[in-house]
């Protein structure tokens, strides 16, 4: 395993979607190195790190959270100053299917991690140990569905409504039982629902626009009213930067970019954008209400409050982020192609499948 300068960090889950543009913001922006530790699974592409898998600054290391030894070992050997922990199996209609496989990877992974990083914190002394930092990256849909009008805080109750949503609530359960037993300094991001590139064509916005670009149906669940506060990618990982960097230890902050948006309206405006790039519209004559998905909350919303007194604030506008996003997937066809050949060998290629709202 290649040895990294002082001080680096590491990232879990840095081959995925949020994952490989945190890597890239962090390349970008921060002075350390990276270790990469991620199962490359349908979800986690080399492809979606591109030219960083040549940045001397970063190391991918090919592994499973949920791998003791491994995680021991790189912790061991790399010795970073933080994790940022990144690594789910994220998708909600997945984990209707399979819930045993949510609870492995979110929880068993996150626990797996959690006794690593302990067991690694408490060997460290003096500035090491007090600077070091895990920083969990959950979601909003461990608090349920949020009422009219109403905002989840860092002190509303988790309540599940998936397995999902369980599996990241149970998560965060173990990374307080493990701040609180042994003092290990963790931090909890909930961000809002991400869009943006590279994200796996079966989530609701980047399916849309693909299928949209193909002239083919847009299934949108049940009558298509679900809000969801949508988060550009760029900007949840600034979050993950800033809260790293002036985070309390012990605290939960929410990032959100107060875009509520019905999904039937996030696929007219997607639409819409495709008839601007790509013209032979309207597109939105495609969009069809399909039964709904079991379980499906109703609405998300955050009040990032208290994250935005640490200078965080979203930058990229939703129009601005959706345009973006439109023309970063007309303009590379090959990734899409790639993605959609490992979500076929994950099961993810039946017409079932094909639509993930959120």
């Amino acid at each position: 395993m290649t040895r990294m300068p002082p001080g680096c960090v590491l990232i879990t889950g840095g081959a995925g979607f949020i994952g490989s543009t945190l890597v890239r913001q962090w390349l970008e922006h921060e002075p350390e190195s990276i270790v990469n530790l991620d199962a490359l699974t349908y979800a986690g592409l080399r492809e979606s790190l591109g030219g960083v898998l040549g940045d001397p600054r970063h190391v991918l290391v090919a592994g499973d959270v949920a791998d003791a030894a491994l995680v021991g070992r790189v912790l061991a050997e790399l010795r970073p100053r933080a994790i940022l922990h990144l690594a789910a199996e994220t998708h909600v209609d997945r984990s209707i299917d399979s819930p045993p496989q949510f609870a492995r990877t979110n929880v068993l992974g996150t626990c797996t991690l959690l006794d690593q990083a302990t067991r690694y914190w408490q060997r460290l002394a003096g500035s090491e140990r007090e600077a070091f930092r895990l920083l969990l990256v959950s979601t909003d849909e461990v608090f349920g569905a949020a009422e009219a009008e109403a905002r989840f805080t860092e002190h509303s109750p988790l309540a599940p409504n998936s397995p999902y949503a369980a599996s990241k609530a149970a998560g965060e359960h173990f990374a307080r039982a493990f701040g609180h037993t042994y003092g290990l300094p963790v931090i909890t991001l909930n961000p809002t629902n991400n869009y943006g590139p590279r994200q796996s064509p079966e989530k609701l916005i980047p399916r849309l626009i693909v299928s949209a670009m193909r002239g083919q149906s847009l299934p949108i669940y049940g009558d298509g009213l679900q809000q969801r506060d949508w988060l550009h990618v760029e900007d949840c990982c600034a979050a993950i930067r800033t809260v790293l960097r002036c985070g309390t230890p012990g605290r939960r902050y929410l990032a959100g970019a107060d875009n509520d948006l019905p999904n039937l309206r996030v696929a007219e405006l997607v639409c819409d954008l495709v008839d601007e790039l790509l013209g032979g519209g309207p597109r939105r004559r495609f969009i069809r209400h399909v039964a709904d998905r079991p379980g499906h909350d109703r609405r998300y919303a955050v009040d990032s409050g208290p994250l935005r007194q640490l200078g965080w604030r979203p930058a990229i506008s939703l129009e601005n982020g959706l345009r973006s996003a439109v023309q970063w997937y007309a303009a590379h066809p090959g990734w899409v192609e790639r993605a959609e050949a490992a979500l076929q060998v994950a099961g993810g290629g039946s017409a079932a499948a094909a639509h993930r709202p959120a």
